[in-house]
C-alpha cells in the first residue's frame, strides 16, 4: 500500500514551479572536435585493445582451467572443418581445395580481433550459396566454350574454375570492405533491421538451394548450373530431365553416407551429455570413402565424381582484379549483412549464455579484416557456421584458443596431406552438405509457433521464405526487407485504439472494451492510440478519435461556443420569458443532430443542473430550463488524449492536432520537449493543458468549475 496526497499538477506549473532545468554551457563546435581527436595514453591504450582484444584476455589466459578444454574444442572442431571446407567450396562454385583456405586464414585472423569467444569462423552454406550464384553469373559455361563449340559440350573447365576464382576472390575482397568500412562507422546496429523471422525464412530458403543444387552430384548427373529468378525450379527440371543417366554406385554411396551421418547427427544429440565429445562421423566418412575409392578406382572403374586434384601448400598472395567490383557491389552488400547477421546473432546468444558481451561494430570489424585480408590468399567469404559453433562450444571451448587450433589443424592438412583427399567422391560432399542442412529446415517448426504469436512475423517469414526460394537469395532478400519494413508502416498505420475508463477507488485507467471494472468518467472520454503521431497518418489518428469516441470535436466546441453566446445575449430576456406563457422553441444538438423542444415558460423544479459531469447546486436563479436542456445536448463536455504511448511526433502531427481543439492531454516527458520544440504551445494551447499522468487531467476536468475553452485555431 502506499498513499500519496498532492494537488493536480499540470505541466505548467511542473515547468515553473516544481522542476528546475541544470544549467547546461554548450561546448562550443571547435572544443568538441578537439576533444576527441586529443590523444592520450589511456585513449590510445583503449583504442588498440579495442581493435585487438586478444590483448585484453589472453595476458590472463588461465591455462590449466582452459588448455585443455581449447584443444579439445579446436581438434573437434578443425575435424568438421576440413569435410566441410571441401563440401562448401563446391557451393561457391570454386575448386575443393579454396574451401581449405577459407578454413585456415579466416579463422586464424578471427583469433587476434574477434570478441566471440565460441563462434566458429569459416565457410557456411548460405553464404558459399550466394558467392556461386555470383560467380555462375559473371563465368558462365557458356563463356569458356572450346573452339567455339556448344558450351553445354565442350568446356573448358580449367579456365572457368580459374575465372571463377578470380570473381570469388574479387567479391570477398568488396566484402570485406564494406563491412570494415562499416564498423568504424559504428554501423553495428545494421544487423536488427534483419529481424528474426526474416532470417530464419531466408536461411530456410537457402537451405532449400542448397539440397536442389547438391541433388545432380547426389545422382552422378551433370546439368549446368542456373541462377536468378526460378532457379530452383530450372534446376529440378535439368535432373528430372537427366534422371535417365544417373550413377547408380554413385547414388548408393551418397545414399548410405546420408543415413550414416544422420544415425550418427542423432546419437551426438541424444547423448551429447553422456559423450566427451561427439562422435565426428563427417571425418570417418570422408576417410573411408576416400579409401574406398583410393581402392577400388571408382573414378576410372564406375565413373564416380571425384575431388581431383588437390595442391600441396599454401599459394603466394595475389592482388584481387578490381575491374569487376562495379558489377559485384549489390551482391557484396548482400552478402556483408546476411553475413555479419548471422555471425553477430550467434555471437550474442553464446554471449548471454556465458555472461560476457560482444561488441558489434568490433565484430563488423573482425569479419571485415577476416574477409579482405584473405582474399589476396584465394579465399572467399566467411562467416559463423551453426554447426561448428555449437560443437566448439558443447566440447568446451572456452576461448578464441579453440579456433586458433581448429584453422592450425587445417593448415597441416593443406601443408602435408591434402592429396590424399583427391580420391574423394564428390556424392560424400554432397550428404555431408544436406545433412548439416536438417538444422536450418527445422526451422519450418517456426510457421506454427507464429501463428499463434504473431501474425505479422508470420508474415515476414513466409515472404522471406517463397521470395528467396522463388526469386533467387539476392532478390529474396531485398523483397523481404522491403516488406518487413512496410509491416512497420502498417503497424503505425492500423494500431490499437482504446477509450479508457477509470478502476473504482484507483488511478489507473483501461480499455473499458476489454475490462468489466474499467468505467467511463462521467463527462470526459479518454482516447488512447498506440502509435506516434507523424505526417504518414495524423488524419487517420483524428478519424480514429472521432469514431472511437462518437464525438467529433469540432462540432463539440461549436455546440459549446453556442451555448454560451446564446446564456450571455439572452439572459436578461430569459427573466422577462420565465413569466410569460410557454412558447415552444427548437434546440438543435449539433454533436448528436438530434432536435429537441425546449418550453422557456415552465418553473425550474431542479435544485441540481448537469455542469462538467456532475450534478451541481444550481446559485444562478436567473438559469432556465433552457440552460438546463442546452447543457444536456452536449453531455461530454471533456476529451482527454493518451499520449505516454507515443513515441514521437512531428510537425504535421502537432499541427494536426492542436486543429482538433482538444481540452486536456496526458503526455511523457521526452514528447513534451517535442512539443516544445515544435513550438506547439502557443495560445489557445498551453502547458497549463497538458499533464503528467491520465488522472491528474481527470481530476482537474471534474474539480474545474469552469472547462477552459478553446477559441478556433487557425
Amino acid at each position: 500500500m502506499y498513499h500519496v496526497e498532492r494537488p493536480v499538477f499540470n505541466e505548467g506549473y511542473i515547468d515553473s514551479e516544481l522542476l528546475h532545468r541544470k544549467k547546461r554551457t554548450p561546448k562550443p563546435f571547435q572544443r568538441r572536435i578537439a576533444e576527441h581527436l586529443r590523444c592520450s595514453s589511456e585513449k590510445a591504450k583503449s583504442v588498440v585493445f579495442g581493435f585487438l582484444p586478444i590483448l585484453t584476455w589472453l595476458p590472463s589466459y588461465p591455462l590449466k582451467q582452459y588448455l585443455f578444454g581449447d584443444i579439445v574444442s579446436g581438434i573437434s572442431t578443425g575435424v568438421m572443418q576440413l569435410p566441410q571446407g571441401l563440401a562448401y567450396a563446391m557451393l561457391a562454385a570454386v575448386p575443393p581445395v579454396f574451401g581449405l583456405y577459407s578454413s585456415f586464414y579466416p579463422v586464424l585472423l578471427y583469433t587476434f580481433f574477434g570478441t566471440s569467444k565460441h563462434i566458429s569462423i569459416g565457410t557456411f552454406a548460405v553464404i558459399s550459396l550466394m558467392i556461386g550464384g555470383v560467380a555462375v553469373r559473371e563465368a558462365p559455361d557458356s563463356m569458356f566454350a572450346v573452339n567455339g563449340t556448344n558450351a553445354s559440350q565442350v568446356v573448358d573447365f580449367e579456365a572457368r574454375d580459374a575465372r571463377r576464382v578470380e570473381v570469388v576472390v574479387a567479391l570477398t575482397t568488396l566484402v570485406g570492405i564494406i563491412q570494415f568500412v562499416l564498423g568504424l562507422l559504428r554501423f553495428g546496429f545494421l544487423a536488427i533491421y534483419l529481424t528474426e523471422p526474416l532470417v530464419r525464412g531466408f536461411t530456410t530458403a537457402a537451405a532449400v538451394h542448397v539440397s536442389v543444387s547438391q541433388i545432380k552430384y547426389l545422382l552422378g548427373v551433370h546439368t549446368a548450373r542456373f541462377n536468378g529468378p526460378l532457379s530452383v525450379v530450372y534446376s529440378l527440371d535439368a535432373v528430372f530431365r537427366n534422371i535417365a543417366s544417373t550413377n547408380v554406385v554413385t547414388l548408393i554411396i551418397g545414399l548410405v553416407c546420408t543415413v550414416f551421418l544422420y544415425f550418427i547427427k542423432d546419437l551426438n544429440e541424444r547423448f551429447k551429455k553422456k559423450l566427451p565429445i561427439p562422435i565426428p562421423g563427417e571425418i570417418i566418412v570422408v576417410i573411408v570413402s576416400t579409401g574406398i575409392s583410393y581402392g577400388m578406382v571408382m573414378s576410372e572403374n564406375y565413373g564416380v565424381e571425384v575431388v581431383g586434384n588437390i595442391p600441396t601448400g599454401l599459394l603466394p598472395p595475389k592482388i584481387p582484379d578490381f575491374s569487376v567490383f562495379p558489377n559485384l557491389f549489390p551482391d557484396a552488400f548482400a552478402i556483408a549483412v546476411v553475413g555479419f547477421s548471422i555471425a553477430i546473432s550467434l555471437a550474442k546468444t553464446f554471449a548471454l549464455k556465458h555472461g560476457y558481451s560482444v561488441d558489434g561494430n568490433q565484430e563488423l570489424i573482425a569479419l571485415g579484416l577476416c574477409n579482405f585480408v584473405s582474399s589476396f590468399f584465394h579465399t572467399f567469404a566467411v562467416t559463423a557456421s551453426m554447426s561448428r559453433s555449437l560443437v566448439q562450444e558443447s566440447t568446451g571451448g572456452h576461448t578464441e584458443i579453440a579456433g586458433l587450433l581448429a584453422s592450425l589443424l587445417v593448415l597441416l592438412v593443406v601443408v602435408a596431406i591434402g592429396f590424399v583427399f583427391q580420391p574423394l567422391p564428390t556424392t560424400v560432399l554432397a550428404a555431408i552438405i544436406m545433412v548439416n542442412l536438417l538444422g536450418m529446415f527445422r526451422q519450418m517448426k517456426d510457421i506454427p509457433a507464429l501463428w499463434r504469436t504473431s501474425k505479422i512475423e508470420l508474415a515476414i517469414w513466409l515472404v522471406s521464405f517463397f521470395a528467396s526460394v522463388l526469386l533467387g537469395l539476392d532478390y529474396g532478400l531485398v523483397v523481404a526487407m522491403g516488406f518487413a519494413i512496410l509491416t512497420v508502416i502498417y503497424r503505425t498505420q492500423c494500431p490499437k485504439n482504446a477509450l479508457l475508463g477509470q478502476i473504482p477507488d484507483t488511478g489507473l485507467y483501461f480499455d473499458v472494451d476489454e475490462y468489466e471494472e474499467a468505467e467511463e468518467c462521467s463527462g470526459i472520454k479518454i482516447f488512447q492510440s498506440n502509435t506516434s503521431i507523424y505526417f504518414a497518418n495524423s488524419d487517420l489518428y483524428v478519424s480514429a478519435l472521432k469514431a472511437k469516441t462518437g464525438i467529433d470535436p469540432a462540432q463539440l466546441l461549436v455546440a459549446r461556443k453556442s451555448q454560451l453566446k446564446y446564456a450571455k445575449r439572452d439572459n436578461g430576456e430569459r427573466k422577462a420569458v420565465n413569466h410569460c406563457s410557454p412558447v415552444k422553441k427548437n434546440a438543435v444538438d449539433v454533436e448528436l443532430g438530434v432536435t429537441r423542444e425546449v418550453v422557456p415558460g415552465v418553473k425550474k423544479q431542479k435544485d441540481h443542473v448537469y455542469t462538467n459531469g456532475q450534478m451541481t447546486e444550481n446559485h444562478a436563479e436567473s438559469e432556465s430550463e433552457d440552460d438546463f436542456f442546452l447543457q444536456r445536448l452536449t453531455p461530454i463536455h471533456t476529451i482527454v488524449l493518451d499520449f505516454t504511448p507515443v513515441n514521437f511526433i512531428d510537425s504535421v502531427g502537432a499541427k494536426t492536432i492542436k486543429s482538433v481543439n482538444i481540452l486536456c492531454w496526458c503526455c511523457a516527458g521526452t514528447l513534451l520537449s517535442d512539443l516544445r520544440t515544435l513550438k506547439f504551445f502557443c495560445e489557445p494551447v498551453t502547458p497549463d493543458l497538458i499533464f503528467p499522468t491520465i488522472h491528474d487531467a481527470v481530476l482537474h476536468c471534474k474539480h474545474s468549475r469552469d472547462v477552459p475553452v478553446c477559441p478556433d485555431v487557425q
